[in-house]
């Protein structure tokens, strides 16, 4: 009954087996570590640390591998240094002034006042040929002359174009007032005498009739006037002849056009 018991147990009773194999596998692979055995034999042994073991030992070889590696890499960085200094040496011994001399030092005396040279008199022929050279010269003359005459004609058209251009005239619009005497006054006929006054500058706008009060109207006519023309002063006494149907007028607005 115990046999059978144990049949359907999960027990590994030859683990021990498996961990020595594994151990002389690693040690074929990477070398005999001291120690190794005693930490691996037995069944007792935990597979956890023969594998913290074994991974210390791939990363101690690869290790080994890069720096093998790196020291070949810096014997041969070395190697170039050397051929480097050795061409330099060349070149400086193959060079005519690869020996840097010392600047000779020079005694400076001390310094004399140097008399300027006498001047020749000039001869009566050299005399001539300097009255012969022209340091103007005859060509700056005529560009002259030309810029003259071309700033003279840009002047006259722009006097023309200024001459032909219309000047501008100051108007003012204004709104009229016209009062009568009393409610029988005949408002078309006091409207008529106020058009009939004209002026050179003087133009008559629309009208309309506005009742006062008492059933009097007073007439409020537009115009427009030139300024320098006609004032507002002679157009009042223009109006105000006409006594028989104005009483007076007055500026209801004034405003400049």
């Amino acid at each position: 009954m115990a046999t059978n018991f144990l049949v359907h147990e999960k027990i590994w009773f030859d683990k021990f087996k498996y961990d020595d194999a594994e151990r002389r596998f690693y040690e074929q692979m990477n070398g005999p570590v001291a120690g190794a055995s005693r930490q691996t034999s037995g069944p007792g042994a935990s597979s956890g640390a023969c594998a913290d073991h074994s991974e210390l030992l791939v990363r101690i070889a690869s290790r080994k591998v890069k720096n093998q590696s790196l020291r070949g890499v810096v014997q041969e960085l070395q190697q170039a240094i050397s051929k480097l200094e050795a061409r330099l040496n060349v070149l400086e011994k193959s060079s005519p002034g690869h020996r840097a001399t010392a600047p000779q030092t020079q005694h400076v005396s001390p310094m004399r006042q140097v008399e300027p040279p006498a001047k020749k008199p000039a001869t009566p022929a050299e005399d001539d040929e300097d009255d012969d050279i022209d340091l103007f010269g005859s060509d700056n003359e005529e560009e002259d002359k030309e810029a003259a005459q071309l700033r003279e004609e840009r002047l006259r058209q722009y006097a023309e174009r200024k001459a032909k251009k219309p000047a501008l005239v100051a108007k003012s619009s204004i709104l009229l007032d016209v009062k009568p005497w009393d409610d029988e006054t005949n408002m078309a006929q006091l409207e008529a005498c106020v058009r009939s006054v004209q002026l050179d500058g003087l133009v008559w706008g629309a009208s309309k009739l506005v009742p006062v009060g008492y059933g009097i109207r007073k007439l409020q006519i537009q115009c427009v006037v030139e300024d320098d023309k006609v004032g507002t002063d002679l157009l009042e006494e223009e109006i105000t002849k006409f006594e028989e149907h104005v009483q007076s007028v007055d500026i209801a607005a004034f405003n400049k056009i």
